[in-house]
């Protein structure tokens, strides 16, 4: 099962630099990496990076990650992957840009994503 990160430009960049990020200063400051499933990922977009540009979304393979992800309930009740270690670059399944298109983000088609 894939899993999404989104992620600003420079933590993008700082990822592919170093090959591992404890995640953005939200995930520092939580203690995990936050992720989002499909079905959850445009709200996630629509929270916490309103009409921020310059986004990339990260998909994540569940099975590569082990017991590090844990499923904890968060938002609305329901369960949200998270990671408890630092994110690898090996561990990015694909990424691309996370366009803004008249005040929302564009997902990828035919993905599961809920836009």
């Amino acid at each position: 099962m894939l899993i999404y990160k989104i992620f600003r430009a420079p933590e993008w960049a700082a990822l592919r630099e170093n090959g591992a990020t404890p995640g953005a200063p939200i995930d520092v400051a939580d203690g995990y990496v936050h992720f989002s499933t499909a079905t959850q990922a445009a709200e996630t977009a629509a929270k916490h990076f309103a009409s921020e540009e310059n986004l990339f979304l990260i998909a994540v393979e569940t099975d590569a990650l082990g017991d590090a992800l844990k499923w904890e309930v968060s938002r609305g009740g329901a369960e949200f992957p998270h990671l408890y270690r630092e994110m690898r670059l090996s561990d990015v399944h694909w990424a691309q840009p996370l366009p803004l298109v008249d005040g929302a983000h564009v997902f990828p088609a035919g993905a599961g994503f809920d836009t």
